[in-house]
């Protein structure tokens, strides 16, 4: 022991810490991935210069955002092999050959085409460069692919058989270990997740300079395009979520259980508890706010239809109900603020206010890292509420650790403590400083003095869109 922690909990503490701040970043770079290809596409459809100047305001933060996840990924990997090796050795012949297809198709595409989105502007044709920038996005969301493949395997292991070893081994079809049962509401939720997050920054930036300058069109542009996202998907983000909270009911009962708070079953209806502080000491929740028979209505779509209890399971068999059940709700409360501020867009755009109303812009620059707050939550929900488990039914967390002292994961746990909030500080401070930056025309590239593609597009640049700016050409020369 040290100090109260075991190395069990300290293996926990360190994947939870690094996996959390890894997170961020592709939930990040998979949305903008693909609204720079739309900015790109536009652009060379409609060949209106504000499109590319959009679309190199915003390749710079992505190349910074792509570079700390790649980065922050790296560290998780070698994890498995010093935190988790039983893990590994017990579950990586079905995971470890899934991981490996992230790699060769994923992390290939996207380093075989990032270098030409890059810096390729003015090297290559429009319609070349256009491809590299559809690749990549294409990549981003190869790589969620296979790695949400490999999770939800873990929460719904299905297609294997286990060896005389106790190894997980690959059964007949590896469809049905890619496709497991939770794997299409996992795939889907997560990457709407990310589109949203990245539609909440887009929007909270342009929110941020209309405050400053309601004339600027650049802002006006990225923040409409913006507020289009949230008031759409939103919605649909909604409803994904109720199915794959169905879908958990199927096949992780007890995690939804801890997630409504439901220490008894209830055999007439169960309430939905909006609020309330459970305490699994005496099996409730204290201060409960509820609403009679919704929880039944919204899960089995019945008011009356029963539910059972955490008191119909084991203790051991039980998450930490705590912290699944409030990062539950912060996820959710996050999703209908995301919904209402939406329709407030949708309002506003109808009243052609939609770049005056100075209230609307302060909550969406509020609502600017709502996106990444809901995705940790939800990451939370879904990875506390599978405890003891880490192969869900199967492998318990506390028989897959390696056998290390405490005092040796408390040194590397401290260690990434420090590293990650130095280097990832800095690089978050960079990408808020290029946000801060007023997008106007004449944007460049990545690189200082890439002229682009304007000109070989035989696109003669006009005056500047922002009043107060002479007319300038994309490279920023006069």
């Amino acid at each position: 022991m040290l100090d109260g922690f075991d190395a069990l909990l300290l293996a926990r503490f360190q994947f939870a810490f690094t996996v959390s701040f890894h997170f961020i970043f592709p939930a990040f770079s998979i949305g903008l991935a693909s609204f720079l290809a739309v900015l790109e596409g536009l652009w060379l459809y409609t060949q209106k210069r504000l499109y590319l100047d959009l679309f190199r305001y915003w390749l710079k933060i992505f190349a910074i955002t792509f570079a700390m996840g790649v980065v922050s990924g790296l560290v998780m990997s070698y994890q498995f092999g010093t935190n988790w090796s039983v893990f590994s050795d017990k579950a990586g012949p079905v995971i470890g050959p899934v991981m490996a297809y992230e790699v060769l198709t994923a992390f290939f595409l996207e380093a075989g085409f990032l270098g030409v989105m890059l810096f390729g502007m003015g090297r290559v044709g429009p319609k070349l460069h256009f491809s590299a920038t559809c690749m990549v996005a294409l990549g981003t969301f190869v790589s969620a692919f296979w790695i949400l493949s490999v999770n939800s395997w873990m929460q719904t292991p299905a297609g294997f058989i286990i060896g005389e070893n106790g190894q997980f081994l690959p059964g007949d079809s590896w469809f049905d270990i890619i496709f497991n049962p939770s794997f299409p509401y996992r795939l889907t939720h997560t990457v709407i997740a990310a589109y949203l997050t990245t539609a909440f920054v887009v929007g909270a930036v342009g929110a941020w300079h209309l405050l400053r300058d309601r004339s600027n069109v650049h802002a006006r542009k990225m923040f409409s395009m913006a507020m289009w996202m949230a008031a759409l998907v939103a919605p649909v983000q909604i409803f994904v979520g109720d199915m794959h909270g169905l879908n958990t009911l199927e096949h992780q009962p007890v995690k939804v259980m801890a997630m409504e708070g439901h220490f008894q079953g209830h055999s007439e209806g169960a309430p939905l508890i909006l609020f309330g502080i459970p305490d699994s000491a005496q099996e409730r929740v204290n201060y409960a706010i509820e609403v009679p028979y919704a929880s039944s209505l919204i899960l089995k779509h019945d008011p009356y239809a029963p539910l059972a209890g955490l008191d119909s399971v084991p203790k051991s068999e039980r998450p930490p109900v705590g912290i699944v059940f409030w990062a539950f709700r912060i996820m959710v409360m996050i999703g209908f603020a995301m919904l209402g501020l939406g329709l407030w867009s949708l309002i506003a755009r109808w009243r052609k206010r939609l770049y005056d109303w100075t209230w609307l812009h302060r909550a969406a620059l509020v609502m600017g890292p709502s996106g990444f707050i809901a995705v940790i939550a939800g990451w939370v929900t879904n990875e506390v509420g599978r405890q003891p488990y880490t192969v869900y039914g199967y492998l318990r967390t506390a028989d897959s650790v390696s056998p290390l002292a405490a005092p040796a994961v408390a040194a590397s746990l401290i260690a990434f403590i420090v590293i990650y909030f130095a280097v990832f500080g800095i690089g978050t401070w960079y990408i808020l400083r290029l946000m801060h930056h007023i997008p106007h025309p004449g944007e460049t590239g990545v690189k200082a003095g890439d002229r682009g593609p304007i000109r070989t597009a035989g696109i003669t640049p006009g005056p500047s869109q922002n009043p107060g700016h002479s007319p300038t050409f994309p490279d920023g020369e006069p």
